[in-house]
């Protein structure tokens, strides 16, 4: 799969990072990868790690005012684009079809050219203009997935509460993994009656 991995401001880095590695390690997919201005500062306050060493877990990585880059067209073909984590400001923008970055252009095509897109929304609460904004994008298609992990797989740390969330995403994608137990995570007894 061609997947474009864009990181927006909001706070939940760590499952973008999870994402990216799991798609480099365990899959044969090509990602092209967009980090906002404010998602670099947030990469380095919650993750410690620096921009070009996130970079690394992509095999094409984009400036955000990048719109010379093959995902800035329509007629480059990629397969879906994952914005994780996506922030209220960017979740506006893509609902207004407001395209001033790379980013939220890459996520305009994949609207205009019914490609798959997966949203992250990562705020809390949401507000009504947030749960609009969702709504909108929801009835065009676009799937709304926020952090927002399953404990019946009863999670002992962080990890697996990201692998829970990550793993979702990968279930839209259609990627299999073995990120997290699936619901019932114990065999049920089936009555014959």
């Amino acid at each position: 799969m061609k997947l474009v991995v864009g990181v927006t401001g909001a706070s939940g880095v760590i499952y973008a990072l999870k994402l990216l590695k799991f798609l480099q390690e365990q899959t044969s997919s090509e990602v092209h990868l967009v980090i906002s201005n404010p998602a670099e500062i947030v990469i380095e306050h919650e993750l410690e790690m620096d921009k070009k060493e996130f970079q690394k877990f992509a095999a094409f990585s984009y400036e955000i005012d990048d719109f010379l880059s093959p995902i800035a067209s329509g007629s480059q073909q990629f397969d879906a684009m994952i914005i994780i984590p996506c922030s209220m400001s960017s979740l506006a923008a893509i609902a207004q079809g407001y395209t001033t970055n790379l980013l939220l252009r890459a996520a305009d095509i994949s609207i205009k050219e019914k490609r798959t897109l997966i949203i992250m929304p990562r705020e809390l609460p949401f507000s009504p203009i947030h749960l609009e904004n969702m709504l909108k994008l929801a009835n065009l298609g676009v799937h709304i997935v926020p952090a927002a992990p399953g404990f019946y797989h009863k999670p002992k740390h962080i990890e697996d509460l990201v692998n829970f969330v990550v793993g979702r995403i990968l279930d839209l994608l259609h990627i299999p993994h073995n990120l997290f137990s699936r619901w019932p995570s114990k065999k049920t007894k089936r009555n014959d009656s």
